[in-house]
């Protein structure tokens, strides 16, 4: 970071233009800022090219475009990728590239650790150490080697996105607005343990998916999993849901890890079935990966696939999601950037 300069990564054509204005530029100047930044990924405000040098040098006093390179990579034996990228405020975060095939998806963080401390999460076992500004959100992006080779961004990475709502709706406007990435809100997905008021804020103003993490049907064996169920338990969070329509492009799932002898019984299947019955939806179930001092165990497969037919048979699209990246600790629940931290402290 620049000392006493502000980003322009971040800056929505609005804010571009009044920064092109505050500088006595022409407004115009900001939309070719914003294609400069969103369309050719520049590094430099000297790349900027069609802005006069004058009009550089000023922006350059004030201004520098705040991209950030990763500081380290993982890389899994099945092509997944795990990066390590600074943040504004010293921090760092992790975000997971993960090829398959023709589609590549990205899993982004929206904060460094999470305030929602669910048990087998170990996000959650590094506690939270803020939120991540717009531009923090988009340099995971931005300065994404892989970049051009993206089919979908997942908000599943560290952190609860409605805990940051702000900064996370400001980040889809700039991913899909039509000056800048322009991609389909189709593409993004946007996960959510509940949070009450920013969920219906979220699906009122955004037009991504929305994927709620489930994990349990049963009121007080999901308080126990996860604490977020006594501010907004899941009885309540389906009845918000069924005020929205998602029977046409507008994706609903519910995301299910599947712990051994803890979730995985037919009456659990029940009771999801109960819940959700006549919301326009499907479940991912996706296995539980050990994490230390938790007691919980993943299901076996014949499990997980009795399961997934049981609900399928009961008119719930059900699919087991394929677990990525485990041994450079990429899958599901696994990332954290404390020892990371700690040893930044020493």
């Amino acid at each position: 970071m620049e000392a006493n300069k502000k980003p322009l990564l971040g800056l929505s054509l609005y804010e571009l233009k009044e920064v092109a204005k505050s500088l006595g530029m022409p407004a115009f100047t900001g939309g070719q800022m914003a294609k400069w930044l969103y369309t050719q990924h520049v590094r430099e405000i000297d790349d900027m090219t069609n802005i006069s040098k004058a009009n550089r040098e000023k922006l350059k006093e004030e201004y520098y475009i705040g991209c950030m390179p990763p500081a380290d990579c993982q890389k899994s034996v099945d092509g997944t990728i795990k990066y390590l990228f600074p943040t504004d405020n010293g921090k760092f975060v992790e975000t997971v590239y993960i090829p398959d095939n023709d589609r590549a998806t990205l899993c982004v963080s929206s904060q460094v650790g999470c305030k929602m401390n669910c048990l087998f999460c170990q996000t959650g076992k590094q506690g939270f150490e803020g939120s991540l500004t717009a531009k923090d959100i988009l340099n995971q992006i931005y300065s994404l080697p892989e970049r051009e080779r993206l089919t979908n961004i997942v908000f599943m990475g560290q952190g609860e996105p409605m805990d940051n709502l702000d900064n996370v709706l400001k980040a889809t406007e700039i991913l899909t607005a039509d000056y800048a990435y322009a991609w389909s809100p189709k593409r993004i997905t946007v996960s959510s343990v509940g949070v009450k008021n920013k969920l219906k804020r979220f699906i009122e103003e955004s037009e991504c998916h929305v994927a709620i993490s489930l994990h349990s049907p049963i009121h007080e064996q999901r308080a126990m999993l996860m604490p977020a169920e006594k501010g907004m338990a899941i009885e309540e969070i389906v009845e918000l849901l069924r005020n929205y329509d998602f029977s046409h492009q507008r994706r609903l799932s519910f995301e299910y890890i599947v712990f051994g002898g803890v979730n995985d019984s037919t009456s659990h299947a029940r009771e999801i079935i109960r819940l959700l019955n006549g919301l326009d939806c499907r479940i991912n179930l996706i296995r539980f990966h050990q994490i230390p001092g938790v007691e919980l165990h993943g299901a076996d497969e014949k499990k997980m696939e009795s399961l997934r037919d049981y609900l399928t048979k009961h008119g719930i699209f059900t699919t087991i999601r394929a677990s990525r990246g485990q041994d450079i600790y990429a899958a599901c629940g696994l990332l954290s950037t404390a020892k990371k931290e700690a040893t930044d402290r020493l």
